[in-house]
Order: C-alpha cells, then structure tokens, then sequence
C-alpha cells in the first residue's frame, strides 16, 4: 500500500503551477497563490486573479516541484495545518 503524504503548508505567498485540471483552461495557470478557502484557491497571473476549485486541479508547488492533488487538501487552511 502506497503511503500518501498531505501538503500541511500554508500556500499563500507560493507560486504554484497546474499540471492537470478538469477545466482545460485552467491547464497551465502559473501564478502566485494570494488567497485559500476552504474550496478554492485563488492565484495571481499578470495582475489579474483567477479562482481555481482544490478538487478539479493537480498542480505543482515550486521551487520544490512538489505535485499536490487538490481534493486533498479541500478543507480550510487552518484545519489543514493542526
């Protein structure tokens, strides 16, 4: 059984990359993660924010690289970090 590790950082102030979304024009979105609730994260890209729902991305945490799937991590920030 493979053991799966959650991403217990905070997200805001990080860049981050999708590399897999449901909604095909989110594949690709590179910004910097300005906000997080419980469902959506919203990101930064040249001065514009979009918002982008946890459960329908995949996306990459630089400079890390590090690939975190959004459903598991769809709850609010503080809950995540305890």
């Amino acid at each position: 059984m493979k053991q799966r590790t959650l991403f217990p950082w905070e997200l805001i102030g990080k860049e981050i990359e999708v590399v897999k979304a449901s909604n095909k024009s989110n594949l690709g979105m590179k910004g910097k993660v300005v906000d997080e609730t419980k469902f959506t994260l919203k990101i930064k890209i040249e001065g514009e924010t979009k918002t982008l729902l946890k459960k329908n991305i995949i996306f990459k945490v630089e400079p890390t690289g590090q690939l975190v799937e959004g459903k598991d991590i769809v709850k609010r920030p503080e809950e995540r970090l305890k």
